[in-house]
C-alpha cells in the first residue's frame, strides 16, 4: 500500500481559481503516483468532482453530517457526497472540534455515517500547544481514536487517521519527523490491538507539512502520507509534496 497524500482546501476557493488549480496539478502529476485526494468546500464539490473524473486524484470533502437525513439545516449527508463521487470525508479535523464544538462521540458518528456509504473517512486526532507542553500527547490522540474505534470496531480498518498536532496547524511550526513518528507508532500500536489488518490503514502527518519538509516526514517507517493545507493551495508546493510521497 503507497502513501495518501490529501489536499485540504479549507474555506477557499472560487470557481476560476479552482478550475487553474486542478489543471495545473494534474499537468504535474508524476507518471506513477501516490494516491492523492482533493478536500475541496461543500459547494464546489460537483465542479471539481467534474474536473477530476476519470483522472488519478480522488475527490474529498473536508466535512460530513452525523446524521443520515432529515431535518438538519445546512448539513451535508454522506448520501448526497456519494451521489457527487466523494471518496474521502475529513472527519473531526482540529479546526471543526475547536470552532464548532465537535465533541469525540460526534466524530465517531461522522465516520460510521461516512463507512456506511464506502466513503473513507480521514479522521483526525491531535492535541493543543497547552495538551503538548503538559505532556499529555499520547493520552489525547489515543482517546480521541478509542471513540473513533468504539463506535466503528467491525470496519476499523477500512479508515484513514491523520495525526495532527494543533500547535503546529498554520503556525509554520512543525513536530520534528522523530517526534511525529513517535505519536504515529503509539497510534499505530493502538490500531493493531483493534484490527486483525492494520497495515492497511494509513496514518498522515497534518502539521504544516510542506514542500521543505515532505521527504524528511515521508521517510519515517510510521507515516503513510500527509493531510496538507496550505501548500495544497499551490500546485508547485503540493506537486512536490506528491513527488516525495511517490
Amino acid at each position: 500500500m503507497g502513501k495518501l497524500i490529501a489536499g485540504n482546501w479549507k474555506m477557499n476557493g472560487a470557481i476560476a481559481a479552482n478550475a487553474s488549480l486542478v489543471e495545473a496539478v494534474l499537468a504535474g502529476m508524476p507518471a506513477s503516483p501516490c494516491a492523492v485526494a482533493m478536500c475541496v468546500p461543500a459547494p464546489y464539490l460537483a465542479q471539481v468532482g467534474g474536473l477530476l473524473q476519470d483522472k488519478t486524484i480522488a475527490l474529498g470533502a473536508q466535512d460530513v453530517s452525523a446524521h443520515e437525513s432529515g431535518a438538519y439545516t445546512g448539513e451535508v449527508s454522506a448520501a448526497m457526497l456519494r451521489d457527487l463521487g466523494v471518496r474521502y470525508a475529513i472527519v473531526g479535523h482540529s479546526e471543526r472540534r475547536q470552532y464548532h464544538g465537535e465533541t469525540d462521540a460526534v466524530v465517531a458518528d461522522k465516520a460510521r455515517q461516512a463507512l456506511s456509504l464506502g466513503i473513507t473517512p480521514i479522521v483526525c486526532v491531535g492535541e493543543t500547544l497547552a495538551q503538548h507542553e503538559s505532556g499529555a500527547t499520547e493520552q489525547v490522540v489515543r482517546r480521541q481514536l478509542a471513540a473513533v474505534i468504539h463506535v466503528n470496531g467491525h470496519c476499523i480498518s477500512e479508515i484513514v487517521v491523520a495525526y495532527e498536532p494543533v500547535w503546529a496547524i498554520g503556525t509554520g511550526k512543525t513536530a520534528s519527523p522523530q517526534q511525529a513518528q513517535q505519536v504515529h507508532a503509539v497510534l499505530r500500536a493502538q490500531l493493531k490491538a483493534a484490527t486483525a489488518q492494520p497495515g492497511r490503514i494509513r496514518i498522515l502527518y497534518g502539521g504544516s507539512m510542506n514542500a521543505g519538509n515532505a521527504a524528511q516526514l515521508l521517510a519515517e517507517p510510521d507515516i503513510d502520507g500527509g493531510l496538507i493545507g496550505g501548500a495544497s493551495l499551490k500546485p508547485a508546493d503540493f506537486l512536490a509534496i506528491i513527488a516525495a510521497a511517490s
